[in-house]
């Protein structure tokens, strides 16, 4: 059985075959000593299982996803609540969540579409460490 505390420990799904996400995930890791954050792939059968019905839209793929509890976030407030939540300064940057979402997701939306090919592609998805498998949910 699973904890109250653990089901309120944030997971990130990541896009594994992205090669900007999983080195955004690797940021995140070096950057959460206190390892808050699990994390999971968007094609992975666990993230079908956090997303539900809701992980079953057009842009599944298009967007890193922050899941706390029973609150699903996307895009550029996920990106921002994440960086709340690492050492360092980093927090400083969810000063950009008083931009309206619209402008912020624009953003991250023409950043995620040429992802692919500004950064490029694994053909399979990535697979961390012996040491950070504990940490990933699928």
């Amino acid at each position: 059985m699973t904890s109250t505390a653990e089901n309120e420990r944030p997971v990130i799904l990541f896009d594994g075959v992205c090669n900007l996400c999983t080195g955004s995930v690797q940021f995140v890791i070096a950057r959460d000593s206190r390892k808050r954050f699990r994390f999971a792939s968007l094609q992975s059968p666990v993230a079908e299982n956090l997303l539900g019905a809701q992980g079953r839209d057009g842009d599944r793929l298009e967007s890193g996803v922050l899941v706390v509890g029973e609150r699903t976030y996307r895009k550029s407030t996920a990106a921002l609540l994440i960086a709340r939540r690492l050492d360092g300064l980093w927090p400083l940057l969810a000063a950009f969540l008083l931009i309206p979402r619209p402008l912020r997701d624009a953003v991250y939306g023409w950043i995620g579409k040429r992802r692919y090919r500004l950064f490029g592609k694994r053909d399979a998805c990535w697979v961390p460490s012996a040491e950070l498998t504990e940490r990933f949910l699928d």
